[in-house]
């Protein structure tokens, strides 16, 4: 069974001058829970090959068991070296796609055809759909066989306004997660900030923060085991 894991290739923080990108954590908890699980797990970006790091996501606060374990794993550091280009992947060859955040995916996935495509395609046939972070920005521009939003009327989560106030990018960003996610007409929820916090709805998975992307992927192969009994 296997797993498509898509990330940004954007590195570029806005106007800023700094470097954003995939947040490692993100990557590194769900990647482990797959792996650990035997399923096989391929990696996708839009412009293929390396996968741009959050600076902030390497340093020592940010650092945790899965991270640890990435940095230890040099066929893990091989596959985020060597990401397919998204445009050149069949979604119909997958079991589910699972989209890890940082603020790189605002940028080019949530706009990217391709993205959109995967996400359309894998959600029309009943396959697991799973974005943590700010990665649910990603379905901004999704919409179901009939046309309504993806998220329209789906309980959903994504990283917090008020975790974006906190870390001080309100401005920077093109747009917020939480605002995008209710302007398409989702039943957005959260938790504490910084806290695990996830939503299942049919085949639909979010996770509010970095410390929600374990539970989201755990919960991911939750329904693959269930997969006849989902709805559409």
């Amino acid at each position: 069974m296997d797993i498509l894991m898509v990330m940004t290739s954007h590195d570029q923080l806005g106007d800023t001058g700094k470097k954003t990108g995939l947040w490692l954590e993100e990557f590194a908890a769900p990647y482990y829970v797959f792996k650990d699980a035997g399923l096989k797990v391929t990696l996708a970006s839009p412009k293929g090959g390396q996968v741009p790091l959050d600076p902030k996501s390497d340093e020592p606060g940010a650092e945790t068991a899965a991270t640890k374990r990435f940095k230890q794993d040099q066929e893990a550091q091989a596959n985020l070296a060597e990401t397919l280009p998204l445009a050149a992947i069949h979604p119909d060859l997958f079991a589910a796609v699972f989209y890890p955040g940082g603020h790189g995916p605002l940028w080019d996935l949530a706009e990217d055809p391709a993205s959109i495509l995967t996400i359309e395609t894998l959600y029309a046939e009943n396959k697991p759909v799973a974005a943590v972070c700010h990665a649910p920005g990603v379905f901004r521009h999704a919409h179901r066989s009939d046309g309504r939003p993806l998220v329209e009327g789906k309980r959903v989560t994504g990283f917090a306004n008020s975790e974006e106030e906190a870390v001080q990018l309100t401005k920077v960003v093109p747009f917020l997660v939480e605002d995008e996610l209710k302007k398409n007409g989702g039943m957005y929820s959260k938790g504490p900030d910084w806290q695990p916090y996830v939503l299942v709805d049919g085949h639909l998975i979010t996770g509010q923060n970095p410390a929600s992307s374990e539970e989201a992927a755990k919960e991911l192969i939750k329904m693959l085991k269930t997969e006849p009994s989902l709805t559409r």
